[in-house]
């Protein structure tokens, strides 16, 4: 993997966002966290139209996590009921701008109806190429990790694999992001620092930027602001700098 002096300015072609705060964002203003869940979807709508005006050719959004079933009943209801109203309201508007959109994470778990919309919204949008949106819903990095290893032991043993032909790409290839590229930026808002699995591989040689800013407040100026802070990285992929001495 080699780099050249203008990929040091170049806009990274994929955006990986932990939205955190939507909880704290609520509490701070004496409403419900699920009232701060419904104000995050409006910040979704906001970054997704930003980054792809900016140039980004991939964005994936930590929405639901494998852990997030440790939340309170009513507070998982309502993710799962948002999940159903923001691809539903925005699947026209999205096929229509050319997003194609993937949803990542385990499907077992889903509801009949919330399953039937993911699949509706990755059907409908497959054939576009303009922008890719992945959205990261009942997902867990090491889980998608096992889901792969269980694919590809499945292969071994029908005898369409050997154990020696696995590599970085065969196991890229049984991802849930199977076709994209790796990570160049992860975000976080809320002020944590921590990726908290997610996209565990893909992550491998990704930037961070951790904001205080919580996710409902985070607009096209914050995103701007992570992608100046990512233009003045040195990217050396374990190499050293072509000027060091």
């Amino acid at each position: 993997m080699s780099e050249t002096a203008s990929d040091r300015t170049s806009v990274p072609q994929h955006v990986a966002i932990i939205m955190d705060g939507n909880g704290r964002w609520a509490q701070q203003r004496g409403r419900p966290r699920t009232f701060g869940h419904s104000k995050g979807v409006e910040a979704v709508r906001r970054v997704v139209e930003a980054a792809g005006d900016r140039g980004v050719r991939t964005l994936t959004l930590f929405s639901f996590s494998t852990e997030n079933w440790n939340r309170p009943a009513d507070e998982v209801g309502a993710l799962f009921e948002l999940m159903k109203r923001y691809v539903a309201a925005d699947l026209a508007s999205l096929k229509k701008k050319g997003v194609r959109i993937r949803i990542i994470g385990r499907r077992d778990d889903l509801t009949p109806d919330l399953a039937e919309i993911v699949t509706k919204a990755e059907t409908d949008t497959a054939e576009n190429t303009d922008f890719n949106l992945n959205i990261a819903f009942n997902y867990g990095g090491r889980d998608e990790l096992i889901r792969a290893a269980q694919s590809l032991a499945e292969a071994v043993r029908a005898g369409d694999l050997n154990p020696s032909d696995i590599d970085e790409g065969r196991l890229s290839a049984a991802l849930d992001t199977a076709g994209l590229p790796d990570v160049d930026l992860m975000i976080r808002t809320s002020g944590e620092q921590r990726i908290s699995n997610f996209l565990l591989w893909q992550a491998a040689y990704a930037e961070f930027y951790f904001t205080d800013v919580l996710w409902p407040d985070f607009d096209d100026v914050e995103l701007g602001r992570a992608l100046d802070s990512f233009q003045q990285r040195d990217r050396r992929y374990g190499g050293v700098d072509a000027g060091a001495a």
